[in-house]
């Protein structure tokens, strides 16, 4: 039999011969015959014969002929041999076990205890792992914090009946950390005493089914593990990703582990700690309502940003003794805050620690004489050591020494100390800064270094400045953004809620603009926008795509098209798109969000709205023709004064409480048209230089632009079909008319009163 599970099947064979030989001590197994005696084969006689004779030193007896004997007709000692005693079992050598000989109590008595030592934790010690054993070796890293749950567990396992916790929590939250916590609370002996003398493993369930190739032997070796835990008594299996319970083993005709260890775990006879995420818990063992009882859950939270950085402090010295480095308190700081803002599909603390243990990797190797110094350290020991050998070799030969060897020897040696002591100034403990960890923030998510190392707060101050870069013409909304950026982004008011503002203005003055401007200098990259048409919520039942489909509903299993993005990237722009299409539903719930800054999604989880930037747009009022008598109100306060009274129309008032700024938009005058129509013209640059040709365009040009898009209804966006139509195409034709030999510049001028493209 080939397979380790057969081999398992002969363990267990062996195992119970053993239990009979010390439940009947006068019984001993009888040996096995040979082929050649059982066929009462001459040959195989007459070698017996002669080993037998042999044996006795009587050489003249093994020319004589034997009578055939049958097998029962044997005596004992021709059976069991020579050193057979009644009352005792046969030895591989002859010996009794329990004799008087001291030499056969030595060897096979503590042979056979040591093997029955080793079998005593046959299951556990093939399928799990001991961490408590591991804490007291200190092979386990010091856990910081997470005492409240700890406690929780304990008073779990406390209990009587049912005391099996199940840690449930996001990815990388830290549940494995917490049993392993509570592994070193029981080494260290600060937990209650009748957990003193428990010991937690971990439990494999991979090494459990690999290999169960035959119908029974995964139930057997299931059914074995619990009676083993059951026989030592102070075992607690800890099983991370608890919901491969649920299935591992099913097969037809068979039973799954989680319907075998239902009984143990609801008696209190197995004790196990689970760990799972929330959706494999609400996809697996939610379903399996028996199991779901038989475990109790501890939610894990997040950490916050302060205990995560706690964290980091107490373990830093693992990685400062790994990488040969030095990490400064404000680096762990500053770690946990860029992980925080820019690796937003992880959670705390595993994805502060990941940039931390990376970025040391990589000032560790930024220091090539450290490197080298370390490499030159390894060969000067192996040149030592071979010197030595070579020196010991000498000594006791007749011939002469290698001195040339030797000599060589030294001088490959004296040559590395040398170097080694030119690295010395250099190979000292490399610091890690804060480019470290930009470089490697910038290897995962793709932002520049440059802008992840600048500071917020001096971003914040030149804010306004950037968006009139790409602004135009607005000059008092950017004012009024930025301000109110400023005042949230500092937190100075206890209560945090996002910024919000409601943009109003005619079509094509630049508020989408803005919006899709003031995420990518917030936030470096645009793709942190989220934005939501409204005509696409016009439904009442729309509103469950914001935060989910309730119980009993198609979707429920599924996140909310909102909660769930923001719940992956906290720090982002939501744009609600002509919020006056919405169902008054969908702005039901954004009061909550508008209010307190967060809201908890179909399946009760608390999404928190306040790194966000809320901004939704309207063209309320645009169309509304009015005239003001006299000369008392200005072009702008009467277009907010008329937006103001159309938005009073479908917002209620208390919505509108809750937005920081409502932000008019001028209309564009031809200064901005000018200034707008040369940004678009420049927008096919970096194209244009890909293909080695420079773009130029003269101010007659952009004046050209600017006064045939004025007067239109759609302002910027007639300005850019116009552009799009008399210098996007001419530009296209140039490069087709003379694909063989492009030009290497275009100039965009202004020839009787027509714009014209011309080669350069």
């Amino acid at each position: 039999m080939d397979t380790d599970d057969e081999m398992d099947y002969d363990d267990e064979y062996d195992d119970e011969d053993e239990e009979d030989e010390d439940l009947f001590p006068g019984f001993a197994a009888p040996m096995q015959l040979t082929d050649s005696e059982a066929d009462g084969d001459e040959d195989g006689e007459a070698d017996e014969a002669s080993d037998d004779n042999v044996g006795e030193g009587d050489s003249e007896q093994s020319d004589q002929p034997r009578k055939r004997k049958s097998h029962f007709s044997l005596p004992i000692e021709e059976l069991f041999g020579p050193q057979f005693q009644p009352g005792g079992a046969v030895c591989s050598d002859g010996s009794a076990p329990d004799g008087d000989s001291g030499e056969g109590e030595k060897g096979s008595g503590s042979s056979r205890s040591k093997r029955k030592r080793r079998q005593k934790h046959k299951y556990l010690d093939t399928y799990c792992s001991d961490l408590t054993a591991r804490a007291k070796g200190g092979k386990i890293d010091r856990i910081i914090g997470r005492d409240r749950e700890i406690e929780r567990i304990i008073q779990i396992l406390s209990r009587r009946q049912k005391n099996n916790p199940c840690l449930i929590g996001e990815p990388g939250v830290g549940k494995t950390a917490i049993a392993e916590g509570l592994a070193l609370r029981i080494a260290q002996g600060n937990v209650p005493a009748r957990l003193a003398s428990k010991a937690v493993y971990l439990l494999d369930l991979t090494a459990l089914v690999a290999g169960t190739q035959f119908r029974g032997q995964f139930e057997s070796r299931i059914k074995g593990l619990i009676d083993e835990v059951k026989s030592v008594g102070n075992v607690i299996l800890f099983i991370d990703e608890v919901h491969n319970l649920v299935g591992t083993g099913d097969a037809e005709g068979s039973m799954n582990a989680a319907n075998i260890l239902k009984p143990a775990l609801s008696r209190g006879e197995l004790q196990v700690i689970g760990a799972t995420t929330f959706t494999e818990y609400r996809k697996h063992i939610e379903k399996d309502t028996a199991l779901e009882r038989r475990f109790q859950p501890v939610k894990i939270e997040e950490p916050s940003i302060e205990e995560a950085i706690e964290v980091l402090r107490g373990i830093k010295d693992y990685y400062e003794q790994h990488h040969d480095v030095s990490c400064s308190d404000r680096l762990l700081v500053r770690a946990v805050n860029l992980a925080e803002r820019y690796i937003t599909d992880r959670f705390l603390p595993d994805k502060a620690i990941d940039l931390l243990d990376e970025a040391c990797a990589c000032a560790a190797l930024r220091n090539a004489a450290r490197e080298e110094s370390q490499r030159l350290q390894a060969e000067l020991t192996r040149s030592k050591g071979r010197l030595a050998k070579l020196m010991d070799k000498n000594i006791g030969a007749d011939g002469e020494p290698d001195y040339e060897r030797i000599a060589q020897l030294k001088s490959e040696q004296l040559r590395m100390e040398e170097r080694i002591a030119e690295l010395a100034p250099d190979a000292d403990i490399t610091e890690v800064t804060e480019a470290d960890l930009a470089k490697v923030i910038e290897l995962w998510t793709g932002i520049q270094a440059t802008r992840i190392e600048q500071s917020e707060y001096a971003r914040l101050s030149r804010l306004a400045d950037r968006l009139r870069e790409r602004i135009k013409g607005q000059d008092e909304a950017i004012d009024l953004v930025a301000a109110a950026i400023r005042r949230t982004r500092v937190q100075i008011s206890p209560r945090r809620r996002p910024a919000s503002f409601i943009f109003v203005g005619p079509t094509g003055v630049g508020k989408t603009e803005l919006v899709k401007v003031l995420a990518s200098e917030l936030f470096d990259t645009p793709e942190t926008l989220i934005r939501l048409d409204m005509s696409e919520f016009m439904e009442k039942h729309s509103v469950s795509r914001i935060i989910g489909s309730p119980p009993g509903y198609v979707g429920y299993d599924e996140a909310g098209q909102l909660t769930e993005k923001v719940r992956r990237k906290p720090y982002s722009v939501l744009l609600f798109d002509e919020i006056e299409k919405a169902h008054p539903d969908v702005l039901n719930i954004l009061l909550q969000i508008l209010d307190e800054g967060k809201i908890n999604d179909a399946q009760g989880r608390a999404v928190s709205f306040e790194n966000t930037v809320i901004i939704m747009t309207s063209n309320a009022g645009s169309n509304i023709n009015s005239t003001s008598l006299g000369f008392a109100k200005t072009e702008g306060e009467l277009a907010k004064e008329k937006a103001l009274k159309a938005l009073g129309e479908f917002l209620r008032p208390e919505f509108l409480a809750r937005v920081d700024e409502i932000v008019c938009f001028n209309p564009l005058d031809d200064e901005a048209f000018r200034e707008i129509a040369r940004l678009m013209c420049g927008e096919y640059v970096p194209a244009l230089r890909e293909k080695g040709m420079e773009l130029t365009v003269s101010d007659e040009a952009v004046g050209w632009l600017a006064e045939h898009a004025r007067g239109g209804k759609s302002a910027a966006r007639d300005l850019r079909s116009l552009i799009r139509r008399e210098v996007e195409d001419r530009l296209a034709q140039l490069l087709i008319d003379n694909a063989e030999c492009p030009p290497d510049s275009a100039l965009v001028v202004v020839e009787e009163g027509k714009l014209a493209v011309k080669a350069g």
